[in-house]
């Protein structure tokens, strides 16, 4: 399985060589990573803290970027690590 994966990724490679312009597979899922909401349950582990203290967030933080729908907040991901970087 590993080396039919390898041979994909490397024969991919070799056909973008002569047009490194051209987008891959793994350029679709970076276009597609702006789009992705992560719910509260799993933030803790995107930011790496506990999950008492993910829950605290939005009441500590009301400028942290997310979005309340039906009582669950989301996080947007893309928008929350540029908050983070702040």
């Amino acid at each position: 399985m590993g080396v039919a994966v390898a041979g994909y990724f490397i024969g991919d490679g070799l056909k973008n060589f002569k047009h490194p312009s051209d987008k891959s597979l793994l350029d679709y899922f970076k276009k597609n990573d702006h789009r992705e909401l992560i719910k509260e349950s799993d933030v803790h582990h995107v930011l790496g803290i506990a999950k008492e203290d993910a829950r605290k967030l939005v009441h500590e933080y009301p400028d942290i970027p997310h979005l309340t729908l039906n009582g669950r907040v989301y996080f947007p991901k893309t928008k929350l690590r540029q908050w983070l970087k702040k």
